[in-house]
């Protein structure tokens, strides 16, 4: 017997076959997708560095949030970029503030059809772009807990299912859990971004988001992108500390981290594929270098495979408009 008796191809024949035996899938349930919206705009404006992607007005928010709900898309992460800002980061917390004015609006059209989700940070609402609280030059963390735990609770106020801790401060999970369940609040998720690096692939969102720090980095306080022993700790002490579902973020960059972090814990686990992941792939697709629809459920698919239950993702209505059609 001269020839393998097992034929691998017998299965990769197209059609349902291939499709009976594939290992992992994709879903328009798997995403979450993150959306800004900015107070004192009168018309959405497209964002130069995502292209597709809008800073909106909440009118436009809530349209946007709609045609995802009837596509399938669980869930929407909001951003906000508000029209005041100052070092203590004030507007994150008010209750007339952009995210919570968007929390009430999508609500009050889509009722229950969509799982809203606040990102919880002082970025965008900091004049000095960093995210947490600034004494002297260096983000002061205990601080900035209280300020987060503010945040908190006015987005559940607001109608937040989840709230997205992401600063990367430390006892950051344990701080809002207390909060949220303090003020009556315990049913409201924790989403943590439990190993978020500090990474170059930030840039798109920067802009986005209106939150580029004004002096130093963000390397004091997120992760090194060379530690994935760190980022392991760093997921177990959410964990402990009451996060419901934890994050790797970036995602490509990080699959290694992404599957240890699924492997080692079996918890609902997010990742976020960032901005410069979603614009590297429309650069280069704009250029004719790639195709954008196969390369793009390539590497959401890569995702899921490594290990993640959910996908943050910018390719969100896109890739649901795809795996529509069939």
């Amino acid at each position: 017997m001269g020839f393998p008796q097992q034929r691998f191809r017998r299965f990769r024949r197209t059609g349902r076959l291939r499709e009976m035996v594939r290992e992992t899938t994709l879903d328009p349930g798997d995403f979450i997708a993150p959306l800004f919206v900015k107070e004192g705009l009168a018309r959405p404006v497209e964002i130069d560095a995502m292209p597709g992607q809008h800073q909106h007005t909440v009118g436009s928010l809530v349209e946007s949030c709609g045609a995802l709900a009837e596509l399938g898309v669980p869930a929407v992460m909001l951003f906000g970029i508000p029209a005041h800002k100052d070092a203590e980061g004030s507007s994150a917390w008010d209750p007339n503030g952009i995210v919570q004015e968007a929390l009430r609006a999508v609500r009050a059209e889509l009722g229950d059809g969509l799982v809203l989700v606040a990102d919880l940070c002082l970025c965008e609402y900091t004049d000095h772009g960093h995210c947490g609280v600034v004494r002297g030059r260096a983000v002061d963390n205990d601080a900035t807990l209280d300020a987060y735990a503010r945040i908190a609770v006015s987005y559940a106020e607001a109608g937040a299912d989840w709230v997205g801790p992401s600063g990367m401060m430390d006892g950051q999970v344990g701080a809002v859990r207390r909060a949220l369940d303090a003020g009556g609040h315990s049913e409201v998720t924790v989403l943590a971004y439990a190993a978020k690096y500090a990474s170059a692939f930030y840039g798109p969102f920067r802009q986005a988001a209106e939150s580029r720090p004004q002096f130093g980095d963000r390397r004091g306080y997120q992760l090194d992108p060379g530690n994935a022993d760190e980022a392991v700790r760093e997921v177990k002490a959410d964990i402990d500390e009451g996060a419901d579902i934890v994050m790797v973020k970036p995602a490509l960059p990080y699959l290694d981290v992404l599957g240890r972090v699924k492997a080692a814990f079996g918890v609902p686990t997010a990742a976020y594929q960032v901005s410069g992941e979603y614009a590297m792939l429309k650069a280069a697709s704009a250029r004719g270098w790639l195709q954008e629809e196969p390369a793009m459920l390539e590497v959401l698919l890569a995702i899921r495979r490594a290990g993640a239950d959910l996908i943050l993702t910018y390719f969100a209505r896109d890739a649901a408009e795809r795996l529509r059609r069939g």
